[in-house]
């Protein structure tokens, strides 16, 4: 950024802001407040509280600290929780077979009669992904903007098409009563259009959260963040500063969004001969836009590959947040008859996701369009942490199979939705609060934010690192972490609820790291094996080729069984218990593996027994 655009925006800062709301009404933010209150009626509050000494306000985290995703902060005072964003994120190489993660909500889920609503900032999955699964359990009422509704709603159509939303829809400017919260919305210039940030005033002092944001002095939808009232909030006084940290690493200013349509031109005048394939996060509308306006001077049409990305584009079409001629979009069947030089893709895919659209291209397993030397491969996005290898291993398949491939290393091919450095410092000044709690980071960006709170004035002892399920207890005369509550990571797999870490993903590690046998033996009304025991592996060993393995566990097998039979032992369980030791035994001195052991023993004694499986015990 050019020092003219921070000069022009300390010029803003000193200016108080005129704010539009519903209704063509014009106020400014200390005029008397509009207020829109949980019930839908409207009324003007001058935002006043009366203050219980005896009272303390807690902050909470259940996701979004040390980590990117998840996103997931409460707000306490008194009997009563509020709730900012509920988030997902998407899992980590070593969690096999799962879809993604969600924040454990069982702190939530215990003290639901409490909670007076839910605020969503925007509508980017890791701080809505997770309402699918938390809003039919706690049936709260949420609060975001006209855009964020939309996608939240169309997600939940899918994802819980029996549960109905207690939706509201709210605007920046616009204001709220939740019970003791006085809730203020701000706008934000971010990476998806309608993003706030908001002001929780409560009877001790007013909490900012400022979203995810950045200083766009440029934006393409013209939607500035409202600078005049964070500064309006910040001379009034603020308690609690909670602030994104993605960025915090990176030097200066960000970018703006507009960079990039240069970076667009001339990629569309250097491959007029091309199809141009560009993949980038689904939620991206601003980018949607700014590729259909260049596509549109280049005389293409443009296709939208991804169910992500055309159920946002449609959302945002009828929404009128994305302005594109539907003369000019291509359906996915006609992509290949459309001329190469005369279409531009749009895809999801850019951090790898292993069903995505670009993915599968990559993999040449694409129904609609297959990848060659006539195409040119732009991803417009930078991994998320976590995902490096995925996004590497798609670039690498696309070279393989003939294209011309822009990633990361090209210069100018993705801008950030987040504040870098000196945009937080400006944030941090405008707010000026006491008390400071990083997010929205992993643990490295929150100490990195806490030294750059220090630098503009913060004071070390009131900057506070947290860790997920820490409690921030503030009185009138001090604030600490004291306390802690249930906090963790739920496992999904499907669109069912998983599991907390723990026994179903240790079994997938278990079998994924020493494979599988699976034993099965039926015996006569006497007790006897009927025959020999089958006698299956997975992952371990091929029986075919271990042949006296596979003797000395047919012989185990007839061992257990006989001792259990002299025993008088010869229920399902028992037996299978018995068959597990010896087997394991004969394991044991053929490898240092520790193979789940699947058993089914069948005896008359005992119908309807089901199978047993164990688990081997893990080495040391």
């Amino acid at each position: 950024m050019e020092f003219r655009s921070v000069a022009a925006f300390l010029s803003m800062c000193g200016r108080r802001c005129i704010i539009t709301v519903r209704g063509g009404r014009t106020f400014r933010p200390k005029d008397g407040v509009y207020v829109r209150n949980s019930d839908g009626s409207k009324e003007k509050s001058s935002g006043s509280h009366r203050k219980n000494a005896q009272e303390s306000l807690r902050f909470i985290s259940l996701g979004g600290l040390g980590e990117i995703g998840k996103n997931m902060y409460l707000i306490e005072y008194g009997d009563e929780i509020l709730v900012i964003d509920s988030g997902l994120k998407f899992p980590d190489e070593e969690m096999l077979g799962i879809d993604f993660v969600i924040p454990d909500i069982s702190y939530l889920a215990e003290n639901k009669s409490r909670i007076v609503g839910a605020i969503i900032t925007h509508g980017h999955e890791d701080h809505t992904g997770a309402l699918a699964f938390v809003l039919p359990k706690l049936d709260i009422p949420i609060y975001a903007t006209k855009l964020t509704l939309a996608m939240i709603e169309h997600k939940l159509r899918e994802a819980a098409p029996s549960y109905v939303v207690k939706a509201n829809e709210v605007r920046a400017g616009d204001s709220i009563t939740l019970g003791n919260f006085f809730i203020r919305f701000m706008a934000v210039c971010h990476s998806i259009p309608d993003g706030v940030g908001i002001a929780v005033k409560t009877p001790l002092g007013t909490v900012v959260h400022t979203g995810d944001f950045k200083l766009d002095p440029t934006p393409i939808d013209g939607r500035l963040t409202d600078y005049g009232m964070f500064a309006d909030i910040g001379r009034e006084g603020v308690l609690l500063m909670l602030s994104d940290s993605t960025n915090v690493e990176r030097k200066g200013f960000t970018p703006s969004e507009r960079v990039l349509g240069g970076t667009l031109e001339r990629i569309f005048r250097l491959h007029r001969n091309r199809r141009i394939v560009i993949a980038t996060f689904a939620s991206n509308l601003h980018r949607v836009q700014q590729v259909a306006d260049v596509a549109s001077r280049f005389n293409r049409k443009i296709a939208f590959i991804g169910r992500s990305m055309t159920g946002n584009v449609e959302l945002a079409q009828e929404l009128e947040y994305l302005d594109i001629d539907p003369k000019m979009i291509v359906p996915m069947e006609e992509i290949e008859r459309t001329a190469p030089n005369q279409l531009v893709v749009m895809t999801t895919g850019s951090q790898g996701e292993p069903f995505s659209g670009l993915v599968l291209m990559s993999k040449g397993e694409h129904r609609q369009i297959s990848l060659g030397e006539r195409d040119l491969v732009a991803l417009f996005a930078t991994p998320i942490p976590g995902n490096e290898k995925l996004v590497s291993s798609t670039i690498n398949r696309l070279f393989a199979r003939g294209c011309e491939v822009m990633y990361e290393s090209d210069k100018e091919v993705h801008v950030s939705g987040h504040a870098s450095r000196e945009e937080l410092k400006l944030m941090l000044n405008l707010v000026r609060p006491k008390y400071f709690v990083p997010i929205h980071g992993e643990y490295r960006h929150l100490v990195r934010h806490a030294q750059l709170a220090e630098e503009v004035g913060v004071p070390a002892r009131n900057t506070f690192v947290m860790h997920i399920g820490d409690v921030l207890t503030i009185t009138e005369k001090k604030a600490q972490v004291r306390d802690r509550v249930q906090a963790g990571r739920i496992l999904v797999d499907g669109i069912a609820f998983g599991e907390l870490e723990g026994s179903i993903l240790k079994e997938r590690r278990e079998l994924a790291e020493d494979g599988v046998i699976a034993l099965s033996a039926t015996l006569d009304e006497s007790g006897a094996l009927v025959a020999d025991p089958v006698v299956e592996s997975r992952g371990f060993l091929h029986m075919e080729d271990a042949e006296t393995l596979r003797s000395e566990i047919v012989a185990a097998v007839r061992q257990g069984v006989a001792e259990m039979r002299a025993l008088g032992g010869l229920q399902s369980d028992a037996l299978s218990q018995k068959v597990k030791m010896k087997v394991r035994d004969v394991i044991r001195r053929y490898s240092r593996s520790r193979p789940v052991i699947m058993a089914m023993v069948s005896s008359p004694r005992d119908e309807g027994s089901e199978p047993v499986f164990i688990r081997g015990r893990r080495r040391r």
